[in-house]
This record gives C-alpha cells, sequence and structure tokens, in this order.
C-alpha cells in the first residue's frame, strides 16, 4: 500500500526563489497544455497523445522567445505536470461513466499565479536523499529537511508544497507492507455528535474540543486587521500570511487530535462501526461552523485508512438506521424524538437510556449484523424475534434492481441520465 509522508523544510532565500520560478513554470506548462487540449477537443473531438504534448509544451516550446525560460527549471517537474493533467482528465471522465465513486469530478481548469497555495512534484529522476538528511532537488539544490520521523522505505516521489502560510513542505510517497496488529475480540459502535464529539457503545466518551471556536477571537483580530490594509500593499501582504497561519494553527491542532484518537481507537479495537452521516447536508444548515470544526469525515477517512494498514475493520451503517428511536434492550421502536430529549424510558421493557449511548449501542449491533451478512438476522442486543433488514436502495427508481437493468452512471452534475 502507498502511504504519504510529509515534513518541512526550510530552503533559504536562494532557494526559495528557485521553487518559485519552478512553481510559475510549472504553471505555465500545465495551462498550455490544457489549451490544447480544449482546442484539440473543439476543433475536431480528438484528444492529443501525452508525448506529442509533452513535445509541444516544453521541447518546441523552450525553443521560441515567449518560453525560452522553460529552460531555467527541471524538466522533471514540468514533466510531471502534464501528468498531473493527465490524471485530472482521467478523474472526471471516471467520475462521469462511474468508474469513481464520490462527490462528482469536474473537467480541469486553469491554474493561477494568485492561488493561496502552490505545489510541484518530482518523480525519481528529479530529486534524490542525500546521506546528510538533506533533500536535492533538481535545478534548486539541497534543502534543509526537518525529519520529525525515519521513512520506511525509499521513496518513489516528492511534493513540494507551498501553503498560505508561507510554510514549505515535502511530501514523500513511499510503498509498504500492511503491519497487521494482535487480533482482539473487543468491537465498539460510535456515535458522533457537537455537544459531545463521540460516545462509544462501551460508555467511553470523547469530549468535543471545539478549535475553531477557540481561536475565533484571535482570527477575528487577524481578520480585522487584514481589512484595514490597503489592497495590493506589503502590508496587506503580511496580514493576510498572519490570518492564515491562524488558520494552520486550528488545522494543524485538529488534524494532531483526530490522529491521535484513530490511532487510539484502532490499536484498542478489532472492528469500528460508525453512522453514514450526510455531512455536506448539515454543512449548508445553521451548524455549518460546528459541523466543519468536527471534522467528521477525516475523523472516518483515518479510521478507514489505519484499518486498512493495520489489519482491523471499520463498518458504516446506513444514514437511515433509526439508532435513536430503537431501544438497544429489547429492539421495540420507540418512535422519533426531537433533539432536546437527551434521556427516555423504554415504554416497553421500561428501560432508561441515554439517548446517545443506546444510539452507539444500536449503531454497534447494525454493524455487526452487516459484517455478518445476516439479512434479517437480530440486529440489537437481546432481541429474539430476528427482525428483517432494511432494504437498500440500488437505483433512482424503487423497480430499478427488478427489471435486471442497472441503472446509469451520474453526469457531471451528479443527476443520473435517465
Amino acid at each position: 500500500m502507498r502511504l504519504r509522508y510529509s515534513y518541512r523544510i526550510c530552503p533559504t532565500v536562494g532557494q526559495r526563489q528557485a521553487l518559485a520560478r519552478t512553481f510559475g513554470c510549472a504553471r505555465v506548462v500545465y495551462n498550455d497544455a490544457l489549451t490544447l487540449r480544449k482546442a484539440a477537443w473543439k476543433a475536431d473531438r480528438s484528444r492529443i497523445p501525452t508525448g506529442a504534448l509533452a513535445k509541444a509544451v516544453i521541447t518546441d516550446a523552450k525553443k521560441t522567445d515567449a518560453r525560452s525560460w522553460l529552460g531555467s527549471v527541471s524538466v522533471d517537474a514540468l514533466q510531471s505536470s502534464i501528468r498531473d493533467l493527465d490524471t485530472a482528465y482521467r478523474n472526471f471522465f471516471d467520475s462521469v461513466s462511474g468508474k469513481r465513486s464520490g462527490r462528482p469530478v469536474g473537467l480541469p481548469v486553469f491554474k493561477s499565479r494568485k492561488d493561496n497555495r502552490q505545489s510541484l512534484r518530482f518523480s525519481r529522476n528529479g530529486f534524490r536523499l542525500r546521506s546528510n538528511g538533506k533533500l536535492n532537488l533538481a535545478r534548486i539544490g539541497d534543502v534543509r529537511v526537518k525529519w520529525s520521523r525515519a521513512l520506511p522505505a525509499d521513496p518513489s516521489s516528492v511534493t513540494i508544497v507551498l501553503d498560505p502560510s508561507g510554510r514549505y513542505f515535502a511530501s514523500f510517497v513511499v510503498d509498504v507492507e500492511p503491519q497487521h496488529l494482535a487480533t482482539l475480540d473487543t468491537e465498539v459502535g460510535i456515535d458522533l455528535g457537537l455537544s459531545i464529539y463521540a460516545v462509544c457503545s462501551d460508555g467511553t466518551v470523547i469530549d468535543n474540543p471545539r478549535f475553531l471556536r477557540k481561536a475565533e477571537k484571535k482570527l477575528k483580530a487577524a481578520q480585522r486587521a487584514l481589512s484595514r490594509k490597503a489592497k495590493g500593499s506589503k502590508n496587506r501582504a503580511k496580514a493576510r500570511r498572519k490570518v492564515a497561519r491562524a488558520h494552520a494553527k486550528v488545522a494543524d491542532t485538529r488534524m494532531d487530535w483526530l490522529h491521535k484518537q484513530t490511532t487510539r481507537l484502532i490499536r484498542e479495537n478489532q472492528a469500528i462501526y460508525l453512522e453514514d452521516l450526510n455531512v455536506r447536508g448539515l454543512a449548508r444548515t445553521r451548524l455549518a461552523k460546528s459541523v466543519h470544526d468536527a471534522g467528521w469525515s477525516t475523523f472516518r477517512r483515518l479510521l478507514e485508512e489505519k484499518a486498512a494498514r493495520y489489519g482491523r475493520h471499520v463498518g458504516v451503517i446506513g444514514r437511515y438506521e433509526p439508532t435513536s428511536q430503537v431501544c438497544s434492550a429489547c429492539g421495540v421502536p420507540d418512535g422519533p424524538k426531537p433533539l432536546n430529549v437527551r434521556m427516555w424510558t423504554c415504554g416497553a421493557c421500561g428501560t432508561s437510556h441515554d439517548r446517545d449511548l443506546n444510539a452507539a449501542r444500536n449503531i454497534l449491533a447494525a454493524g455487526r449484523a452487516d459484517r455478518l451478512n445476516a439479512c434479517g438476522g437480530p440486529v440489537g442486543p437481546g432481541v429474539a424475534i430476528p427482525r428483517r433488514a432494511r432494504p437498500v436502495e440500488t437505483g433512482t427508481h424503487r423497480n430499478a434492481g427488478r427489471t435486471g437493468r442497472k441503472p446509469r452512471a451520474a453526469g457531471a452534475t451528479g443527476i443520473p441520465a435517465l
């Protein structure tokens, strides 16, 4: 499996100028290649091969007066821009055809020199690791790296990133073998929330740190100072970097906390079950700031990535499963309840439930049933009479799965073409 290891790098003033020049050249090559691709498609619906495209925008362009400065940077970084464009087109067509899951991917767009984040990639021919710990980049030189940990294997590529706060990072891609941990007999269901970040089925409660809310006062002061600066001035550029550094600190703190929590859960449990939350929908409500601050999608992604690496299982149940309406003791539905009801008593068995703990236990039971492929089996602990599982909708129409006709792939706008 492929992993990415990121490290902070400290280029000198001359190396920063060389990196800025390489960023600009890679961006120009990307935009020129995209222009040729669009023109060829508009003319006769043809696709220019990658080799011919690279020859036109790199080799032949260096011989012209308008693009002669392309020869001052590494050709490996320029060729990587062409490969990035191919990847962007491939992701778009895979998204349209249905091969790529997730949210729809649009057509490639032109890059701007005003983007706050700049990046470029070197293949194995464009960089090397020195014995003194420095990173040698073609046409840039030996760059000092802050090695926070050792690389597990030789990297196949490195991406140099300049973030909005002015920091430089080197992101290495390495191939490693999965390191399966010792098998455990513990499983846990997790109910995510906002007032309390997570409640586990074993009673463990994870408080919501609210990193953005705690830093709002400092962020408001920095943003207010930025708004007073004249546009285009050096003081405005300094104020913008100050705002970016404040946001970067919040993001880094949140990511560090998420890594620690997910690592602990992976090490202590053999299987973890979550609920499929509609994060994009919740992000359009009045709770948007709190939802983004919680980072539920990142929490789930980190769990799935670490489970694949360490031999654990992460299961996700359907978002329409009534985990807050069913008694986890007897399995009898008790009906929907408003959000202000945090404690309730089952009308069938008389068991008192904490809303979040009961939902976590139901998530655990539903996840176990789904993992064991027990269609129609009991999904609640202590349920004597099996309850039939909810049917899964396979298409836009209810009879899509009966007629044998497969639903067509979603278009570029996400709407299925019927």
